[in-house]
């Protein structure tokens, strides 16, 4: 499977995994709702289990996603700094662009 975390969003994950509480965790990606071939998306930080899939990505961060879930597959994960301060987590190869 096939994550994409930009250059933002790593900054700002990172941040996040760097802290104590957070050591031996994983970014956790999931649907939170689908509708046709449109998915809502939601994130974590949880520690991985050996039931787990973990995808590693270009910028060394590991993510969990679900491999029976095919609107997980090819997603982008960014973080925006305007006009609202945030993650944006869009399908690119489903034709999910951003929310509606």
């Amino acid at each position: 499977m096939n994550v994409k975390i930009t250059r933002n969003a790593a900054k700002v994950i990172k941040k996040e995994l760097d802290k104590e509480e957070n050591k031996g965790h994983a970014l956790k990606v999931f649907i939170t709702h689908a509708h046709g071939d449109h998915a809502h998306y939601g994130l974590d930080l949880t520690k991985p289990t050996d039931k787990d899939n973990v995808v590693s990505t270009d910028k060394e961060i590991d993510v969990i996603i679900d491999p029976n879930e095919p609107l997980l597959e090819g997603i982008k994960i960014d973080y925006l700094y305007f006009p609202e301060e945030g993650f944006v987590i869009t399908n690119p190869s489903k034709g999910n662009h951003g929310d509606h």
